[in-house]
């Protein structure tokens, strides 16, 4: 028989274990080793069943093993010492509390999935885990960041596959009750909710979860409650499920409903508001609206509390392509704003925020990337070559802007080293260097023996071939319930075979299946006589991507033959616990996007992070920190038929495996060690780690972003938010009067004859202000080496200086002087420009407004 409901039953801990309940109710030990050692401690078998799950070991072990481990005073003395580590740790300062000058006292994260533990599986992919670890290490470097996103019953799918190869997913509920969560209670203990006006005199409620992410407060918002109809119980059902209203709703209750949640929360815990509100990615975009008429309510117009949210406001692009982003149809943002969602504010003007008005856009469309671009100060792209794409991509809101002007930026994702480095790799930092923080220790030491190094990536191997095996068994089972295993599903993969990865998400533009492009010269590769490959696989796609399953299904089939099947091999059910296994246990990890669609590509870095080389396609992060000698680049083809490119890029990735990397990685000395392979394990050690590190990533957000938007809110904010209210009126006056803002004439002179390297050009650009006085607008030279078109590359800028008494009052109906200076300094082509562009000390960038009149 079958129960009709099922829930978690928490345990009792003896008293002597009370330290226990502490350590699991935070789950800094999902990052922790020390932790970890001592959950496994109660009972090895059970933690490996439960997936490494302090709160479901607890619940699972027999009350006879606690009672023993009580009376244990060695267990005990530990488990104490680790509570008060961890007291120490959430108390004491950290780099964040050692930064000078001003710095926001708290900021608000917001992501719609977060990627912590396999525990909590509110993730599906890069994005997710990137929130993780943005948490994670903001934790650990003391940053108060509070953040917030949903609570999704059952998570994202779990993933099977057919006999056929076809894949299957189901949605097991999660019982919240038997996870690292707490509802979020008012002082009588009743859970405080939030509210959210809907159409046709509706109301969606929510309670709050809340979990301890080390010193970060996770906020997750669920809306399975007896106070909603049955269809909006649903809303918070799933990740990503859902048709485009359904997907509204949870962006709603994100943005909107995460902002009163957040704030709630700060008003119940008397800790400070936030004052930087983070957007990662364009499903949280509403949270700018509702914050925008909370400040309606405090007697600012729409355009002055425009000017306060996105002075303090990052928006955080993860998209490279626009059929990435959510896009919704403005009639049905017209139905839910045309409410008392959000009181104070207009929903034409809603509309505008999200309206795709340029050039290329499409009419009747709501755009939530373009939403979240003008309602932040500042935004940026995940790596450098994103940023760039990304300011090529939404240029059309800024016209008339080269791409390079566009205001948005690049942070380069991190991950997490605590989290994805494996517990072999940092017993032997310890060992070796005396710390486990493996980005601080000098790989290339000579303290630190290539014997000791590779018996560790050896034996990481061995552990992957080992699960591997038993997750294929598992698969087998799963697809055969009432046959025998058979016996090769236990000789899956050799622990002494060079060993290649490939993990993440199956869109089309990853190319899952581009290793099959020549499968005879594959399976060559694959069974080499002496120096054989072997490929682990794994990922998701998403379920109504019908041309992603039919990729994974392809090669399942592939993988079948029996000619092969111990050499590649796919895993279903991708997630963090199993790549926390596969990510170490390889050697090379094999990444061929279509470049340039891919934003970073995370998995490649915690590979590295475990002594692993990369083999991609310089696109993501590898494209800025490939070097020659931390794995290898894919050439990209550079040709439009997409048969043919993908022939080409196929072609040079097994012409790498086969002439370069296996025959490094056999080539062995006495010892049996491959010494130059080593060298580049160590130099990706040591290069890489700190480089890839989420403390670093974290670490530029917070002086790059957190510390201006901060700085800038406050400059609004001051005085009655007067700084907004001025802002506001500059900015309309700018608006009005551009029209008439124009280039009249330029006239230069000062070379000689010829023009040589030393020589000064003169310039006197008169310009027609429109009314505008010359402190509003700066007026450049741009010059730089003139190209093809007449295009200029290599661009610098100077600022021409107003000259008095020549027409420079704004009501002179004549044009204004400026002048200045500019020494030729290189030899080559040359070329120059004239730009005018508004200019106030409120702005980020001068590109801001997105007016500008060039010559």
């Amino acid at each position: 028989m079958k129960a009709i409901r099922k829930f978690t039953v928490r345990a009792v801990l003896p008293e002597r274990l009370g330290a226990l309940e502490a350590l699991a109710g935070n789950l800094r030990w999902s990052w922790h080793e020390p932790t970890r050692r001592l959950f496994e401690r109660i009972d090895p078998t059970v933690w490996r069943a439960v997936g490494n799950d302090p709160i479901a070991l607890l619940g699972e072990v027999s009350r006879e093993r606690l009672d023993e481990l009580a009376a244990d005073d060695g267990y005990v003395g530990w488990a104490e010492q680790l509570r008060d580590e961890l007291t120490s740790y959430l108390e004491e300062p950290r780099w964040y509390q050692h930064l000078e000058g001003e710095k926001p006292a708290r900021i608000a994260y917001f992501s719609p999935e977060f990627g912590i533990a396999a525990t909590l599986p509110q993730y599906s992919g890069g994005l997710g885990i990137l929130a993780g670890d943005h948490l994670k290490s903001a934790s650990d470097l003391g940053i108060p960041l509070v953040a917030v996103g949903l609570f999704y019953k059952a998570g994202y799918f779990t993933q099977a596959i057919s006999a056929d190869g076809w894949q299957l997913e189901s949605y097991p509920a999660l019982d919240p009750d038997g996870l690292p969560l707490a509802v979020l209670r008012r002082p009588d203990r009743s859970p405080l909710q939030i509210s959210i006006a809907l159409p046709d005199g509706r109301a969606l409620h929510a309670r709050i979860w809340q979990a301890a992410v080390g010193r970060v407060r996770l906020l997750l918002l669920d809306t399975d409650i007896p106070e909603n109809a049955d269809d909006l119980r649903q809303i918070t059902d799933r990740l990503y499920g859902g048709g485009g209203e359904h997907r509204l709703l949870q962006e709603i209750l994100l943005g909107i409903g995460g902002v009163r949640a957040v704030l709630a929360w700060s008003e119940l815990t008397r800790t400070e508001a936030p004052e930087v509100f983070h957007t990662n990615e364009g499903h949280a975009g509403f949270l700018g609206l509702e914050r925008i008429a909370g400040l309606i309510g405090e007697g600012l117009s729409f355009p002055e509390a425009l000017e306060v949210v996105r002075a303090g406001t990052v928006f955080t692009t993860h998209t490279p392509v626009p059929a990435g982003i959510d896009r919704f149809d403005a009639a049905l943002i017209t139905r839910y704003f045309s409410t008392d969602l959000l009181p104070g504010v207009q929903v034409d003007d809603v509309l505008a925020l999200g309206a795709e008005s340029y050039d290329g856009g499409t009419k009747d469309v709501f755009n939530m990337a373009v939403m979240g671009l003008r309602l932040a100060q500042r935004a940026n792209g995940v790596s450098k070559l994103h940023g760039q794409v990304s300011r090529g991509m939404f240029s059309g809101l800024w016209p008339g802007f080269d791409p390079a002007d566009v205001p948005i930026g690049s942070v380069t994702n991190g991950v997490h080293a605590p989290t994805w480095t494996n517990p072999r790799l940092l017993d032997l930092a310890e060992r070796t260097f005396g710390t486990s923080d493996t980005t601080a220790v000098d790989w290339t030491s000579n303290e630190l023996t290539d014997l000791d190094l590779w018996a560790v990536r050896n034996a990481m191997r061995a552990d992957l071939v080992e699960d591997a095996r038993r997750r294929t068994a598992k698969s087998w089972r799963s697809q055969n319930p009432t046959g025998p295993v058979p016996a090769w599903t236990g000789e899956v993969l050799d622990p002494d075979v060079l060993t290649i990865g490939f993990a993440r998400r199956v869109p089309t533009y990853k190319r899952l299946t581009l290793m099959l492009h020549d499968r005879d010269r594959l399976r060559a590769l694959l069974t080499h006589p002496d120096r054989p490959i072997q490929i682990v696989v794994a990922g998701k796609s998403h379920p109504a991507d019908d041309e992603g399953k039919r990729l994974i299904q392809e090669l399942v089939r592939f993988a079948a033959e029996p000619e092969i099947r111990g050499r590649l091999v796919f895993l279903p059910d991708y997630d963090i616990a199993m790549a926390q296994t596969l990510y170490p246990g390889t050697d090379v990890w094999l990444n061929n996007p279509l470049r340039p669609l891919e934003a970073c590509g995370t998995s490649g870095m915690k590979a590295a992070l475990n002594g692993v080389l990369n083999l991609s396609i310089l696109d993501g992060w590898w494209d800025e920190f490939f070097d020659g000698e931390n794995g290898w680049a894919i050439p990209s083809a550079e040709v439009t038929d997409p048969a043919e490119r993908d022939r080409r890029e196929a072609e040079a990735m097994y012409d790498l495996i086969e002439h370069e990397i296996a025959p490094r990685f056999y080539d062995r000395d006495h010892d049996s060690i491959p010494r130059s392979w080593m060298r580049s394990i160590r130099h990706t050690l040591r290069t890489l780690s700190p480089a890839l590190s989420a403390d670093r990533m974290v670490g530029e957000y917070v002086q790059a972003l957190y510390v201006p938007a901060a700085a800038a809110e406050k400059a609004l904010s001051a005085d009655h938010f007067e700084g907004g209210r001025m802002l506001a009126a500059w900015r309309a006056k700018v608006d009005a009067a551009w029209p008439g803002v124009s280039v009249a004439h330029v006239e230069s002179g000062g070379m000689t004859s010829v023009p040589q390297v030393g020589d000064e050009l003169h310039l006197r650009a008169h310009i027609h202000l429109g009314g505008l006085t010359p402190g509003d607008v700066i007026v450049e030279a741009v010059y730089g080496r003139s190209g093809e078109g007449d295009e200029l590359t290599d661009v610098q800028r100077l600022a021409l200086e107003p000259v008095s008494g020549n027409g420079a009052t704004p009501d002179a109906g004549k044009p204004t002087l400026f002048t200045g200076t500019v020494k030729l300094g290189r030899a080559g082509s040359f070329g120059y420009t004239v730009r005018v562009v508004p200019h106030n000390a409120l702005m980020a960038a001068s590109a801001d407004l997105g007016l500008i009149a060039t010559a």
